[in-house]
């Protein structure tokens, strides 16, 4: 039994019914990118994926068209390109990525479809850091200047995928939102290089769009 509604979409060349969690399981990075396609590294614990196969890059739904074992490649549509910060990526840059979402899976971030709303711009960036232990120890938050596109759409303690992670929104205005981020978070995704300036896909909370439809 599924409990999100089941439609057809379409978001940088991926066809299908699949969601995402905003559970990062991976990060990858990016060895080719053409005006057509974006080629990655394959992380080891993707053994399963195949030709066809739906993976939400940097919170953008892309479909698998070739690839070995030590890569990826994906098709990547104009709009795609226009309408998320992919294409800013450059060779050596890393990318989040999460496989859709199986039906043995538990679902324990929130409804991810892949489908980016808007690229926002971050401020007020501090990435506390632990030389002594070598690691990030203790929570931050980040605020992140979204589109007008995303106004209504983002609401305190709600969540937002933000580079395809799963986060919880602590404040928001007009114009801006914080979010929080733990060491987990920094550590295993690409969120710790964010900088002020930096640009990130953001994508709302489903269930928000429907409630603002319905309004």
């Amino acid at each position: 039994m599924k409990f999100f509604p089941r439609q057809l979409w379409r978001v940088g060349h991926c066809y299908d019914e699949h969601v995402f969690t905003g559970l990062i399981e991976a990060t990858a990075e990016v060895l080719t990118k053409t005006p057509s396609g974006l080629s990655i590294s394959r992380p080891v614990n993707f053994s399963d994926v195949k030709a066809g196969s739906s993976i939400a890059v940097s919170g953008v739904c892309l479909t698998v068209t070739t690839l070995d074992e030590q890569s990826l490649s994906f098709d990547v549509v104009e709009e795609t390109w226009k309408r998320t910060m992919l294409k800013n990526l450059q060779k050596g840059n890393h990318v989040n990525l999460e496989r859709a979402l199986s039906a043995a899976d538990r679902f324990e971030g929130h409804i991810v479809q892949g489908h980016v709303d808007g690229v926002g711009q971050c401020e007020n960036v501090k990435m506390p850091f632990d030389k002594a232990q070598d690691k990030l120890q203790y929570e931050n938050e980040m605020t992140i200047r979204y589109p007008i596109e995303l106004r209504g759409l983002i609401v305190e303690k709600g969540s937002i995928a933000v580079d395809g992670v799963s986060l919880t929104v602590t404040h928001v205005d007009g114009e801006t939102f914080s979010v929080a981020l733990i060491p987990t978070t920094l550590e295993k995704t690409t969120l710790k290089s964010l900088h002020e300036g930096s640009l990130v896909n953001l994508e709302a909370d489903i269930l928000g769009k429907y409630a603002k439809n319905m309004v």
